[in-house]
């Protein structure tokens, strides 16, 4: 069987299909553009695959926010995002019309991702893990009880509450536009080149660089160590895939630290299979949606 997989970001739209063992045939990158010029190459692309391949599902793991409440008016629809021209709009529908309505699952990019750890990854076998990515922005994706929290919405824990750290930067206060010194207002790409001046690629040489993004980011592992008891947690995204060498030993050493010998399991006790690098080289999100899409089949059946 064939399925087809969107992972809509952006910055881009990775357009893919591939099986229910989670290989991937072919894919086609289209850049985030206007929804008019973007979803029309989106579109046609799924168009002349279906006709070739006949595809028995859609996943859709997609920027957000958005609307995963089936019950609801906008269901499948883009909400408030940042992309002023996305607001509103009907995604899901959108690519349902132009396929003749066969199934189509729908989640975040982030629980996209997720999904692929969990069904091929470093999180397969487990009920309750957190992805977060690191980069242009912050997202974060959460499943607890084997089911992702949708809850009213979905999880938005790229905007975590942090502290300033000791060593923070003088008048340095984030870069997020709605809450300033949030996670991602103080851990993003965007908020180390704010503070430092430079690109987070050219500070590699810069140990106190990484030794305050490390202490930001353990205080988000805290938080969801402490709200969610996740058996793993996930980091990828661009931040975290430029500097995994020396981030993640510092990550998970300021973690204890924070949590002070609070809370002792085993999984603490192995803090490197605990806080991981995602394994799917890049093809974490992809590969969820086409999960998402074997789903939406199995919902219908």
């Amino acid at each position: 069987m064939f399925f087809g997989a969107l992972e809509a970001g952006g910055t881009k739209m990775v357009c893919a299909v591939g099986d229910e063992n989670g290989n991937i045939f072919e894919r086609v990158s289209i850049p985030t553009t206007t929804p008019d010029e973007t979803m029309q190459k989106v579109a046609e692309y799924f168009v002349n695959v279906n006709a070739e391949r006949n595809l028995k599902a859609l996943g859709i793991a997609c920027f957000g926010p958005i609307d995963l409440n089936k019950k609801s008016q906008t269901y499948g629809s883009i909400l408030n995002t940042p992309k002023v021209a996305w607001r509103n709009y009907p995604i899901v529908k959108t690519l349902k019309d132009a396929l003749n309505d066969i199934p189509a699952g729908f989640d975040t990019d982030v629980n996209g991702s997720l999904l692929g750890e969990a069904t091929w990854g470093c999180a397969k076998g487990l009920t309750d893990a957190v992805y977060f990515t690191i980069g242009t922005g912050i997202g974060g994706g959460a499943m607890a009880g084997g089911k992702f929290i949708h809850g009213m919405l979905h999880t938005e824990v790229g905007h975590l509450q942090v502290a300033l750290e000791p060593n923070e930067l003088k008048d340095f206060r984030g870069v997020c536009p709605n809450h300033g010194t949030c996670f991602e207002g103080m851990a993003s790409g965007p908020a180390i080149e704010a503070r430092w001046g430079k690109p987070a690629k050219e500070l590699a040489d810069k140990p106190e660089v990484w030794d305050l993004e490390a202490a930001y980011i353990a205080q988000a592992m805290v938080d969801v160590i402490m709200t969610l008891s996740p058996q793993k947690i996930i980091l990828g995204g661009g931040v975290i895939d430029g500097q995994a060498k020396q981030l993640f030993p510092l990550i998970r050493k300021k973690t204890l630290e924070k949590i002070n010998g609070y809370i002792d399991t085993k999984e603490l006790r192995n803090m490197d299979s605990y806080i991981v690098p995602a394994s799917l080289n890049g093809n974490q999100g992809i590969k969820g949606a086409l999960e998402l899409a074997q789903l939406a089949l199995e919902e219908q059946d």
